[in-house]
């Protein structure tokens, strides 16, 4: 009786749109060979208009909103369509067998509850995916639990989807995966950075004290010499390494198998060859003095190998772009750690104290010029290299 007398004006419809950075963050998942997956407990075509307006199904297509649902029957034609939902009407009444011949083709989940989600890692990883799953509720732990990597709401997350998970989303944003992502893909990057120039110096230190015998050379680095370029060297050049900003390609490139060897990608065979490079550059700069009757033979190869590892350094920053492509600047601690290795070494061979302590000897200018200018062909030939076997 209340309602009598009244003129209809409109409607007003509801929606919790999508963030606004989703749909690029969205974009950057598939361009860096991560596939993202809407499980949801919405209705199919509620599930399937989100989907469709972040990328994450339809690629463009107009929209279906019918499920999609599947049997041993379906034709494969019709198991392709990623951008129809599965619900979980027929989650429920699908073994899990049944699911892994179908779940890399769904994109979209749709009416789930959380046994579901358990059901789709399961099948995910049994298909041999690493999976990270996201969960707010109480009843979202399990998943999260079993996938890979679980990440839970830190602003509307329940404690125990916070306990049962592996990061925590402070922001509740799914770019903030996408920037984790990123960030870890450097940290590895810069790692392994670390380990290749490590390697390499320390292989042509014992290039240089393997060879020099078989030359019938006196001993070319004293102990205490050897231990100052190591100190010099893989000190803050090294951590330098480690603050190396992300390449242009960090996402936009496959994920590298989670069962790589460290040395995989050529890694191992760039420690032997720019090992060699630098210990022959050095040890043949080192005999030819020698041979001449030079008495500053020793500290020109002392000199020499200091200095061609702070080439290696600068060379070893990108395995594909040149180190003037990336900028000279753009890791401003790298460059100052290189300029104090080049003080200190410059001070270990001219002032007096230190010469006695390092059995070394003042380099004339022309020594000096000739150790600089050999130094540097460590970083030539490495981008030399990158130009010649550019990896993929």
């Amino acid at each position: 009786s209340l309602e009598r007398g009244m003129t209809f004006v409109g409607l007003v419809g509801m929606i919790d749109p999508p963030r606004p950075k989703v749909r690029d963050a969205v974009q950057v998942c598939k361009s860096a060979g991560i596939r993202p997956v809407m499980i949801t407990g919405d209705h199919p075509p509620t599930a399937r208009q989100i989907a469709w307006e972040l990328g994450i199904a339809g690629d463009g297509q107009p929209l279906d909103s019918s499920p999609l649902t599947f049997s041993r029957d379906t034709p494969k034609a019709k198991r392709s369509r990623q951008d129809r939902p599965l619900t979980g009407h027929d989650l429920a009444r699908m073994p899990v067998e049944e699911l892994e011949k179908v779940v890399e083709q769904v994109a979209v989940y749709a009416r789930v509850s959380p046994e579901h989600k358990l059901k789709i890692v399961q099948a995910l990883q049994d298909r041999g995916h690493i999976v990270a799953m996201t969960g707010d509720g109480v009843n979202d732990a399990p998943a999260p639990k079993k996938a890979d990597i679980g990440a839970a709401m830190g602003i509307t997350g329940t404690d125990v989807s916070k306990e049962a998970a592996d990061a925590v989303l402070l922001d509740d944003n799914f770019a903030t995966i996408v920037a984790a992502v990123k960030e870890g893909r450097t940290i590895y990057d810069n790692i392994r950075k670390f380990i290749k120039y490590t390697l390499t110096s320390n292989a042509g230190e014992i290039w240089v004290m393997l060879l020099a015998p078989f030359l019938g050379m006196p001993l070319p680095l004293l102990p205490l010499q050897i231990l100052w370029v190591n100190l010099v060297t893989d000190g803050l050049p090294g951590l330098a390494l480690t603050l190396e900003p992300s390449e242009r390609d960090t996402m936009r490139r496959p994920p590298h198998h989670p069962q790589e060897s460290i040395f995989g990608r050529r890694m191992g065979w760039d420690v032997l060859w720019v090992g060699l490079l630098m210990g022959l550059v050095s040890l043949g700069m080192g005999y030819w003095a020698w041979s001449s009757g030079r008495s500053t033979w020793q500290t020109m190869v002392f000199t020499t190998l200091t200095l061609s590892q702070m080439g290696n350094a600068l060379a070893i920053r990108s395995e594909r772009d040149s180190l003037f492509r990336l900028g000279v600047l753009s890791n401003k601690p790298l460059l100052a750690a290189i300029l104090l290795t080049l003080i200190l070494q410059l001070a270990v061979v001219y002032i007096p104290a230190l010469q006695s302590i390092f059995k070394t000897v003042a380099l004339p200018p022309a020594d000096l010029a000739i150790s600089l200018v050999m130094s540097t062909v460590v970083f030539w030939g490495i981008e030399l290299g990158k130009r010649l076997f550019r990896l993929p």
